[in-house]
This record gives structure tokens, C-alpha cells and sequence, in this order.
């Protein structure tokens, strides 16, 4: 997955960081959360390898936030 792409950072600003600066840590730890669940519970039906790498890069960034050993970088 690639990070920062350019339709993804319109305005200056990331999508998913704006999104993290409207929504409280609760809320963006579940629509991380969200997201991992949906790319696992489709990546036999779609995109494969691809959707396994989106969940792991939503699971990466959700540890991150919560202060695990993973250390975001983008």
C-alpha cells in the first residue's frame, strides 16, 4: 500500500488525518478498528493481497495510536 497519495492529501491534508482531527481517540481508534475488520472480512472476495495489506495498515496505525511498540511513520 502506498503511503500519502497524492488524491489522498487534497487541501494539505491527509484524508485519514482529517478525519482523526474530527473524531475523538475512541472514535478513531474504532474507525480504524472498523477498517481492519472490513478489509479482512472481504479479501477472499476481492482484492486478495491487497486488502490483507490495507488491514495490516490500518491494525499498524491502530497499535501505533494506542501506544503500543509499533511506531508510525507514514
Amino acid at each position: 500500500m502506498i503511503n500519502r497519495p497524492a488524491h489522498y492529501v487534497a487541501g494539505g491534508i491527509e484524508t485519514i488525518e482529517f478525519i482523526k482531527a474530527k473524531l475523538t481517540p475512541e472514535q478513531f481508534e474504532g474507525y480504524l478498528a472498523g477498517n481492519v475488520l472490513k478489509y479482512l472480512s472481504r479479501y477472499r472476495h476481492k482484492n486478495g493481497l491487497e486488502d490483507l495489506r490495507k488491514a495490516g495498515w490500518y491494525l499498524t496505525r491502530l497499535i501505533a495510536e494506542m501506544g503500543g511498540d509499533t511506531k508510525w511513520t507514514d
